[in-house]
């Protein structure tokens, strides 16, 4: 038997976070002194591209060279991040620590900033 919700339509089970995805990508981002720092080749600075995929709760970042072939992952990705608005969040986190430098790496879930 299928379930109406009370205006007649088919009522949808809620959105499992765990198999909901979504991705962020911010181009041509001039990093601050110091850059970002990457779990395989240390900070890199210049024009960065950061990349943001959530997906199994939890957001994970990237970021390379704009332009360039190689992702490399941000120091201290993933994050957790319950919903598609706390990735988000964190995703402009990213841009913004990029922007900053200093070795900038993943940056804490929102509730914890």
């Amino acid at each position: 038997m299928t379930e109406h919700d009370q205006n007649g339509r088919q009522a949808r089970p809620p959105v499992d976070p765990r198999t909901s995805w979504a991705t962020w990508t911010t181009q041509s981002i001039i990093s601050g002194p110091g850059g970002v720092t990457t779990t395989e080749i240390g900070p890199i600075s210049g024009d960065l591209t950061v990349h943001t995929t959530w997906v199994d709760g939890e957001a994970r970042l990237t970021v390379q060279y704009s332009g360039a072939l190689d992702w490399y992952t941000v120091t201290g990705s993933p994050v957790p991040a319950a919903d598609e608005t706390t990735a988000r969040a964190i995703h402009q986190a990213m841009v913004n620590g990029v922007k900053a430098g200093r070795g900038a790496a993943a940056p804490a879930p929102p509730d914890r900033l």
